[in-house]
């Protein structure tokens, strides 16, 4: 026996095979972007996060703590601000003044420290905010 119809898939099956198979790629490309994208910008915010903690390493170090506010470029698209601002003063009395044997009562402040990184990145503004505390030797008190 012969049958009237060839054994196959007709034109019309095949075509809708074609359109599921482009819909699923299509969704699976989206995908893979998207995880592309988002591995970016923890990257980003990574390298960030690490400048940030550099800068923070750096105040009253490698720099007095006092009243400042300082920015610059950081290069690779990153630009910080670092600012130190004292938020509490105070005279040591009693045997905790008497550093070094010199009989006076230095002043001590608490200083606190911002840092601020921020980058552009698809066609919008990010940033990483560190802040601490740190003590160190107060402002001379000028008469």
């Amino acid at each position: 026996m012969r049958p009237d119809r060839a054994a196959g898939f007709t034109l019309f099956e095949v075509i809708v095979a074609m359109i599921i198979a482009g819909l699923a790629l299509a969704a699976l490309f989206s995908g893979a972007v998207t995880g592309l994208r988002s591995a970016s910008s923890a990257s980003h915010y990574v390298e960030a996060l690490a400048r940030a903690r550099s800068h923070l390493a750096v105040a009253g170090i490698g720099m007095p703590l006092a009243d400042v506010t300082q920015a610059g470029d950081d290069g690779g698209g990153f630009r910080w601000q670092l600012r130190i601002r004292p938020i509490a003063t105070e005279t040591l009395q009693g045997d905790a003044g008497k550093i070094g044997g010199t009989g006076r009562n230095p002043r001590i402040a608490l200083y606190r420290i911002d840092v601020t990184i921020g980058w552009t990145m698809d066609g919008g503004l990010r940033q990483v905010d560190l802040n601490t505390q740190r003590i160190g030797p107060a402002a001379a008190v000028t008469p």
